[in-house]
């Protein structure tokens, strides 16, 4: 008999699933709750045989808000964003407004924040502000709810804030939201009675929907039966069942009793859970509502098994087989599955037509917009063509320019190494150590800094600071500096200057100018802030360029070729990055001697690009 009872069982589950195929995993409705579906969808057929986009958006909407109120919002947050195309398409304000509002509670439904912010934003951007008060407020609460993490009590004072005045628009859609977003919270944060209380007023708020009442009522029963207080949890399902608008619709009552004895089983009530099984078993079988009729088989099946009650349960599941031909043929149901699915095929071609209709109007123009087209790929062709010819040239820029830092290298070294030459033939052994010392953590810097444009303001006063206590080791007698920053200059946390562009003037004015001098001379260099521009000034009271000049040594060449290095240098920078740096050397006129090198940057807070 066991083995028997299973096999046969086993043949029944594979009809039970081929019933199910057979309704397209579609909730059994009555035909009347599709005819609100019906009207929109004809909307757009209206809307779309007249070429009025007013209609069409319209009818959009309330196929969005007819698939909101079954909670299915992916296909909601498709027709409303149709609307919203539409209305905005139309130049439709207040259309725009309230499918933007729509849209933006179906996305926040499926947590998608960013998108919701972004659509309530829109919605009050096409209001009215002299009109709509109420509803910039509305939209205000939202996006402050959604974009700042305020407290609990914040969040809720702007959720009961926005329920108040749905209540006082008679807003039923928008209160209930209001209601559901409180349920969420409760929920949330582990506090059931403020779930319950809020799905109980969304529950008494929606009574003129049944569907949607449904919807809440079951979600109260399930906070109570989360605490394990299936007492309450069956009360409020009794409380549906007793309710007119349940009674009057036998399908309705048929899965409200299924839920009712759902609840029971949990509690262990296993008598009065079939017997309320058995009354849903005769209301489907009665009225042909085939998958209520196998939901209550299949808990039969379940509790009378867990019984040991094998022969009652074989003869529900013998039964049902029997009559499952004739609930199918009669179950309204699966004709408005069909129903709805040949109403969203009838949509979806009509936007076809109308995208067909569109592109035969394009093609009345065809040779304009090939040519058009021609244009527009010839110039894009064009413009690939100089981007990439201009990312050569600046690639060609940077080359150039790393190679005349590198150059700065050897002559650099070679001052370096004449001075430890300088050092041992006069037999300063410790001095030359202190030297090499010093040049070897400065070379380091060089070498680092090499292949960067820029480096920061900080490392390079660091690094000229290295570099003159340096020079100043190889001529202890010829010079004193200062290095002077304007206090302007060190508000900014990162200013960026060009690297090596100071030190060869310094260089300069220590080899071809202050050695010269018979009593110590001085070296000034200050960095200020003018305007937005960093200016460096660089001046000494050394000998002076005309008479450097006359000496004709072979430093001087060198010097020739570092002013030059330098001016390159400043152009490339110039042409690389389009900015406007300048240099200038001035020879001081008698009675005076030296030499004054002034330098303008831009003010650079970051790397340039």
């Amino acid at each position: 008999m066991s083995t028997y009872f299973t096999s046969h069982t086993a043949k029944i589950s594979i009809l039970l699933c081929l019933c199910v195929m057979a309704s397209f995993h579609i909730q059994a409705q009555q035909s009347k709750e599709f005819e609100s579906m019906k009207k929109a969808s004809r909307k757009v057929e209206k809307g779309f045989k007249q070429s009025n986009k007013d209609t069409a958006a319209q009818g959009y909407y309330e196929l969005g808000e007819w698939y909101s109120g079954r909670g299915e919002y992916p296909r909601s947050e498709y027709y409303f964003k149709k609307a919203k195309d539409l209305y905005t398409a139309a130049q439709d304000a207040d259309g725009m407004a309230r499918s933007s509002r729509a849209l933006a509670r179906v996305q926040e439904s499926q947590l998608k924040k960013t998108e919701a912010i972004s659509n309530y934003q829109a919605a009050n951007a096409a209001l009215d502000k002299n009109k709509s008060v109420p509803e910039i407020t509305l939209n205000r609460n939202d996006i402050r709810r959604l974009s700042i993490p305020d407290s609990q009590p914040v969040q809720e004072a702007l959720i009961q804030e926005n329920i108040k005045l749905g209540l006082l628009k008679k807003d039923t859609v928008e209160a209930l939201s209001g209601f559901e977003k409180m349920a969420d919270i409760g929920l949330k944060n582990n506090e059931p009675a403020k779930a319950a209380d809020a799905f109980s007023n969304a529950y008494e708020l929606s009574k003129s929907n049944p569907e949607r009442a449904a919807q809440y009522n079951q979600k109260l029963a399930e906070v109570y039966a989360g605490n394990s207080d299936f007492k309450k949890a069956i009360e409020v399902k009794k409380q549906m069942l007793s309710e007119p608008f349940v009674q009057e619709a036998n399908r309705l009552k048929a899965r409200e009793l299924l839920l009712l004895a759902n609840l029971y089983s949990m509690n262990k009530d296993t008598a009065s859970a079939l017997n309320l099984l058995r009354e849903t078993y005769q209301i489907s079988v009665q009225k042909a509502y085939t998958i209520e009729a196998a939901e209550a088989v299949r808990k039969l099946d379940s509790l009378l098994t867990a019984k040991k009650r094998y022969n009652e349960s074989l003869n529900y599941h013998t039964d049902f087989l029997r009559i499952l031909p004739m609930l199918l043929s009669r179950d309204s149901s699966l004709v408005d599955s069909r129903l709805m699915e040949e109403t969203e095929k009838r949509i979806g071609i009509l936007e076809n037509e109308k995208k067909l209709a569109d592109d035969l109007i394009k093609r009345k123009n065809q040779f304009n917009i090939w040519l058009t087209g021609s244009l527009i790929l010839l110039a894009g062709l064009l413009a690939l063509i100089l981007f990439f010819l201009q990312k050569l040239k600046k690639k060609n820029r940077k080359i150039a320019l790393q190679s005349l830092r590198r150059e700065m290298n050897p002559h650099f070294i070679f001052n370096s190494l004449n001075s430890v030459n300088h050092f041992i033939a006069n037999k300063s052994e410790l001095e030359a150590n202190r030297y090499i010392t010093r040049f070897s953590t400065l070379m380091r810097r060089v070498m680092e800094q090499s292949t960067h444009d820029f480096i920061v303001l900080q490392d390079e006063l660091e690094w000229l600071k290295h570099y003159l206590e340096l020079e100043r080791s190889r001529f202890p007698d010829k010079f004193d500096y200062k290095l002077q920053v304007d206090d302007a200059l060190t508000q900014y946390p990162e200013l960026y200057v060009p690297v090596m562009l100071v030190q060869p003037h310094l260089e300069n004015a220590i080899w071809h100018g202050l050695r010269y001098l018979d009593t110590a001379g001085y070296l000034h260099i200050s960095f200020s802030k003018k305007e937005e521009q960093v200016e460096i000034s660089i001046e000494d009271n050394g000998i002076g360029i005309a008479a450097s000049r006359s000496l004709k040594t072979q430093n001087q060449q060198h010097n020739g070729r570092g002013l030059n290095n330098i001016n390159e240098r400043i152009r490339i920078l110039n042409e690389l990055y389009g900015m406007r740096m300048q240099c200038s050397i001035i020879d001081k006129p008698s009675p005076v001697h030296g030499v004054l090198v002034q330098i303008q940057l831009p003010l650079l807070t970051k790397l340039p690009v």
